[in-house]
C-alpha cells in the first residue's frame, strides 16, 4: 500500500496518509486483527480435523487436564496476521523491517518443528538443538547488524537514567544482542502456560517498543529525549501495529476458557520480535522491564532447578511462577488479570526512564 498510494500524493492531498507511519500502524493493527479473527474459526476447525490437540503435563496442575487435546499451533494464526499486515502497510525497502520480519520467521520456524515433533513423533526437539538453532539465528541477525550499522549506532547501548554515557560493545555487541533475542524468546515460551497470560504482556510489549521505535527514528523527539537516533526505526511502528492486532486478534480465540493455544511456532516467535525490537530501536537495557513478566516467569524456573538441585527443596509450590499461584488456590483468570497489570506497571516504568535521565 505504501508503494502503491503514497506516490499519488502528487495528484491529490488525500493520498498523503499513506506516506504517515502512524496512519500506516493503525491500519496494519486493524488489518492484523481482522485477519486473526476472520482465519482463527477457520484454522480452529482444521486444527481439530488434523487431531492436533495439546498434550497435558501428567505433573501439572490437575485442573489443566481438562484442557487435554485443545488445538494447538494456533501461532501460525498470529503469524499470518503480523505477516500479512506488515507486508501490506509498510515500507519495505527498511531493512530493519525485513531484519524482525526474517528472524520471528525463523524462530517461528523453529517452533513449529518442534510442535510438529511432539505431535508426530511424540518427543519435541531435545534443549541442546533448540537452543543452537535460536543461537545460529540469533547470531546471525547480530552480525549483520555489527556488519552494516544503521548511522554507528548500533553497537552503542543507551543506559536508562544515565544521559551522557553511551557505551560501544563493539564486536561484543553480536553476542549480547543475541543473547536478548534468544533469551525473550524462551521466556515467553515458558510464561504461555495459562489462557491468554503471554498475550497480554505481548500487546503491552508491542505498544511499547511502538512508542520507543517511533521516537528513536524521529530527529527531533530522539534528540529531545537523549536517546540514539537510529535511521529507519521508525518503520518499526508499523510492524509493532501488526504485532499488536494479531495478539488482540489471537486472544479473541485464546481467552479463557482457551478454543486454541499458540504453541512453540507462536511463543518463540513472538519472543524472539519483542527481543529483536529491543535491538533494533536501541532499548536493549529496557527489555528487561517492558518485558518484566516474562523475566520474573522465567527466573522463577531458573530459581526453582537451581534450589532443587543444590538443596534438594522447592522454593515455589511449581515453576513457572503462575502455576505457584494457581496451586496456592487463585482461580487462572485471576492470575491472568493480576499478571497482566504487573506488566503493564513495568512497561510504564521503563517508558518513565526516556524522562528521568
Amino acid at each position: 500500500m505504501f508503494y502503491l498510494l503514497a506516490p499519488f500524493a502528487q495528484y491529490h492531498i488525500v493520498f498523503n496518509v499513506f506516506r504517515y507511519i502512524t496512519f500506516r500502524t493503525a491500519m496494519a493493527a486493524v488489518t492484523a486483527i481482522a485477519i486473526s479473527i476472520l482465519l482463527g474459526p477457520w484454522l480452529i476447525r482444521k486444527l481439530k480435523a488434523l487431531q492436533i490437540g495439546e498434550t497435558i503435563r501428567t505433573d501439572g496442575p490437575a485442573a489443566h487436564r481438562a484442557k487435554a487435546g485443545t488445538p494447538t499451533m494456533g501461532g501460525l494464526l498470529i503469524l499470518a496476521a503480523i505477516f500479512g499486515a506488515s507486508l501490506l502497510w509498510g515500507n519495505l525497502g527498511n531493512r530493519l523491517v525485513w531484519v524482525v520480519i526474517l528472524v520471528t520467521a525463523g524462530l517461528g520456524t523453529i517452533g513449529f518443528l518442534d510442535d510438529y515433533l511432539k505431535l508426530t513423533r511424540r518427543r519435541p526437539l531435545k534443549i541442546r538443538e533448540k537452543f543452537s538453532a535460536q543461537s545460529a539465528l540469533a547470531l546471525g541477525a547480530g552480525a549483520y547488524l555489527y556488519l552494516f550499522p544503521t548511522d554507528g549506532a548500533t553497537t552503542r547501548l543507551v543506559v536508562p537514567f544515565v544521559k551522557g554515557w553511551v557505551p560501544d560493545l563493539g564486536a561484543v555487541y553480536i553476542l549480547f544482542a543475541a543473547l536478548l533475542i534468544v533469551a525473550a524468546s524462551n521466556a515467553v515460551n515458558l510464561t504461555d502456560g495459562l489462557d491468554g497470560l503471554a498475550m497480554g504482556p505481548i500487546i503491552i510489549a508491542g505498544v511499547a517498543f511502538a512508542a520507543l521505535s517511533y521516537v528513536a527514528g524521529h530527529a527531533v523527539l530522539s534528540e529531545y529525549l537523549f536517546i540514539l537516533k537510529v535511521r529507519g526505526a521508525g518503520e518499526l511502528t508499523v510492524f509493532c501495529g501488526a504485532l499488536v492486532g494479531a495478539s488482540i486478534g489471537f486472544l479473541w480465540f485464546n481467552c479463557y476458557p482457551a478454543q486454541v493455544f499458540m504453541g512453540d511456532v507462536g511463543s518463540l516467535a513472538l519472543g524472539g520480535a519483542i527481543g529483536t525490537l529491543a535491538v533494533l530501536s536501541k532499548a536493549e537495557l529496557l527489555l528487561p522491564f517492558i518485558g518484566g513478566l516474562f523475566v520474573i516467569e522465567a527466573g522463577s524456573v531458573i530459581l526453582q532447578v537451581a534450589s532443587f538441585r543444590l538443596t534438594g527443596k522447592r522454593i515455589f509450590r511449581m515453576a513457572p511462577l503462575h502455576h505457584h499461584f494457581e496451586l496456592g488456590g487463585w482461580p487462572e483468570p485471576k492470575v491472568v488479570i493480576r499478571f497482566w497489570i504487573v506488566s503493564f506497571l513495568l512497561a510504564l516504568l521503563a517508558l518513565s526512564t526516556l524522562k528521568l535521565r
